[in-house]
């Protein structure tokens, strides 16, 4: 069950672009969600406590063969799996091994496929070839990753994470919504963290050592960390990633 506290929260403060928020309890900062442009890379755009950045590739999901038949109640009804089904039933898929499948030859190129399919770029930016290409291998009962919310795949080890050093609360922040609370680490699943928004969400915990943030019209999630060195922590993880140099953007595949 989701068990989470709504802070009040008495002090706002605006520095370059970044809210932040203080709360009565406890005098712990609470980040607001970060609004990434595609005019200055990424790292530039973050609060200064955070000195490295990852981009997680979310996973693609592969179901039982014949779930699809199985659950299919109309001809053209369109069928994902619920984070529930995904948990029990489901397997990760790395993009490593999708692009294997397609043909497709980078993480980028990937990208732009999926970004394309569903309909996130303007027209000089699509790129058909590769989403037919995508689509054509694209297996029975294979799923693209999850999309605007960070991966059921992903939720658990960046919970682990963010409890690693010691925090027993993380602070959520949800900006569609203008929702601000705590979740205690110990009480919180994977789906707690899916029930609190389909949007945009951002978890720092209370060490602010780490944080994650979901990004709209996107297959990934943006990992920080006070540390300078992210890469190491991607591969404790083992999961796949885009690490951020000083040049990386938002638009990363482009």
């Amino acid at each position: 069950m989701l068990r989470f506290i709504f802070d009040t929260i008495n002090i706002k403060k605006h520095n370059t672009g970044i809210r932040t928020f203080q709360s009565l309890r406890g005098g712990y900062i609470l980040l607001d969600y970060i609004w990434l442009d595609d005019k200055s890379p990424i790292l530039e755009q973050l609060p200064r406590n955070f000195k490295s950045a990852a981009i997680l590739l979310h996973p693609f999901v592969q179901m039982p063969l014949g779930w699809e038949k199985s659950v299919r109640k109309r001809p053209y009804e369109h069928i994902y799996p619920s984070a529930e089904e995904i948990i029990h039933n489901g397997k990760s898929v790395s993009w490593k091994e999708m692009m294997s499948c397609s043909g497709l030859h980078s993480y980028a190129d990937l990208a732009m496929a999926m970004l394309t399919s569903i309909s996130a770029f303007s027209e000089e930016y699509k790129r058909e070839d590769l989403a037919e290409k995508l689509h054509s291998n694209l297996k029975k009962d294979f799923y693209y990753p999850t999309e605007d919310y960070t991966s059921i795949f992903l939720l658990h080890k960046l919970l682990k994470l963010l409890g690693s050093r010691g925090a027993r609360n993380l602070y959520f922040s949800e900006p569609i919504l203008d929702t601000n609370g705590l979740l205690q680490v110990n009480n919180t699943t994977p789906l707690d963290i899916w029930d609190i928004s389909n949007n945009e969400l951002i978890i720092t915990g209370e060490d602010n050592e780490y944080a994650f943030m979901s990004i709209y019209d996107s297959f990934t999630t943006l990992l920080l960390a006070k540390e300078e060195n992210i890469e190491y922590i991607v591969q404790s993880m083992n999961v796949e990633a885009v690490i951020c140099d000083k040049k990386t953007m938002i638009d990363w595949y482009l």
